[in-house]
């Protein structure tokens, strides 16, 4: 995609590379050659963009000749609206409140150029800034009462630039436009905005960065514009179609709000607020497999007054969940009664209720994955390395901290495990989830019922490739279309 710049003045802006083309605001609106140019990204960096200026249409007339402006004519009437501020000073305020800690005056001025301010403390709460706005040069205005709050946002012009930022200025320009991807608005050539929400600090994340990749490519494929959003963008969501959640999700974490924000606003989901409450706890699961009359290894609600009922019951050694426990955390095996009390009494400090579950040892754990009521993968999963579960995340070595896996047919599959895992995911109604089943004395017993599968480049994907990401992404789009 070619690169232009325009602007008022074109001597601000010799010092960038030479194969973006920099022209004139007045040029680029009246010359008749430059309204028929295709595959155009137009940077517009006039002094001026209020409205029916010539910075204001600049970015009205590239929408209109099919080329990809930066800033949108969109981001312009933003800066106008006071409600855009106000969802800023709410959503961000942590963010706000955490980079301005330190400072003891009573005003405080951010200046963003670029998306980068030269602090680099200031550096995330400017990107966050500029990912709104997309204003090359863009002036905060904070005021501090009993917390901080946002009096005013602005563009400015490059004049207005203190002469002692240049060169940082200077700097950031030469990045940003080296950059081969921007945060704007979608190409003409997609018909739907998918945000893939990913959390970087993820310990256990459901994708690893291949499979990422993998979705962008596939999604593009099907007409899909892509952005990777972080647990930071939850007020950008509206800006989307669709929505595929890729972060560990539980009731507590940024996942659930975006699953249930996408649900009020009517944006395509996998998956929905719903699944993620209901395959969360463990309790329920529980109560919903039994319901069901599906097959599971004993297992039994514990709260304060059942403590020793329970351990005749299901015996020793046992294993005792937290009602909310992912990919093996808060999942413990007792061996002896003095662990089994010291253990239920810790998990009990917080939840009034755990899971104790007969200990069926197995070599391996089937994973059904199961989209919209029909498997679409099947996986063996062995056990970690000396280890009676899937994951030790207590094992010294990174290598030893999962099994192996190997990913099958799914006509391979033994009848009774897919029919308990189909079973078993019709209870959670539509969705994507991976149904994870035990065979032991020739009995398929289900474990657990997980939302948000693992989707891994090299394991999920090892039989069927690409047709598993295809999958995925043709429910969303008939999501869409349905609606």
């Amino acid at each position: 995609m070619k690169k232009i710049i325009v602007a008022d003045q074109l001597k601000p802006w010799e010092f960038l590379q030479e194969d973006i083309k920099i022209i004139s605001a007045q040029d680029y609106l009246t010359t008749p050659s430059y309204a028929t140019l295709k595959n155009v990204r137009v940077f517009n960096l006039c002094k001026d963009y209020s409205y029916q200026s010539k910075g204001y249409y600049v970015s009205l007339l590239a929408e209109a000749r099919g080329h990809l402006p930066i800033p949108a004519s969109k981001n312009l009437v933003d800066l106008r609206v006071p409600k855009l501020v106000k969802v800023i000073s709410e959503e961000f305020d942590d963010l706000v409140q955490q980079s301005l800690k330190n400072i003891k005056s009573r005003e405080f001025v951010l200046s963003i150029y670029f998306g980068q301010n030269v602090a680099a403390k200031y550096k995330e709460l400017s990107a966050m800034f500029f990912k709104h706005f997309q204003i090359p040069f863009l002036r905060v205005k904070f005021t501090f009462t009993h917390k901080w709050t946002i009096q005013n946002i602005r563009a400015i012009a490059n004049s207005e630039i203190p002469k002692d930022h240049r060169e940082s200025m200077k700097s950031f320009a030469l990045q940003y436009f080296s950059k081969k991807r921007y945060d704007t608005a979608k190409p003409s050539k997609f018909l739907y905005d998918l945000a893939i929400l990913v959390n970087p600090d993820d310990p256990a994340p459901p994708s690893n960065l291949k499979a990422i990749k993998k979705f962008i490519e596939v999604a593009e494929k099907n007409n899909f514009y892509v952005e990777v959003v972080s647990p930071k963008d939850l007020s950008r969501l509206s800006a989307f179609d669709a929505l595929f959640i890729r972060q560990s999700t539980e009731v507590n974490n940024e996942a659930y709000a975006f699953a249930r924000k996408a649900q009020q606003e009517n944006i395509a989901i996998i998956d929905y607020p719903d699944a993620i409450l209901k395959c969360c706890n463990k309790v329920f699961m529980a109560e919903a497999l039994q319901n069901a009359n599906i097959d599971a290894p004993k297992t039994k609600i514990v709260y304060q007054e059942n403590i020793e009922e329970v351990l005749k019951e299901v015996k020793l050694p046992c294993v005792l969940k937290s009602p909310d426990s992912t990919f093996s955390f808060g999942v413990k095996k007792a061996k002896t009664e003095p662990e089994y009390f010291e253990m239920v009494q810790d998990m009990l400090k917080t939840s009034d209720l755990i899971i104790a579950q007969e200990y069926c040892p197995s070599d391996y754990d089937w994973r059904i994955g199961i989209l919209d009521g029909k498997a679409f993968y099947a996986c063996r999963y062995y056990m970690a390395k000396g280890h009676w579960q899937i994951y030790n995340w207590d094992a010294k070595e990174k290598d030893d901290q999962d099994g192996n896996a190997d990913c099958l047919p799914i006509e391979k599959v033994p009848a009774k495990i897919m029919e308990a895992a189909l079973k078993s995911a019709k209870i959670m109604g539509q969705g994507l989830y991976g149904i994870d089943v035990k065979e032991v004395d020739g009995k398929a017993l289900v474990i657990e019922i997980n939302d948000n599968p693992n989707i891994d480049f090299g394991v999920e994907d090892a039989h069927y490739g690409e047709e598993v990401y295809q999958q995925i992404i043709k429910a969303l789009k008939k999501r869409l279309e349905d609606k």
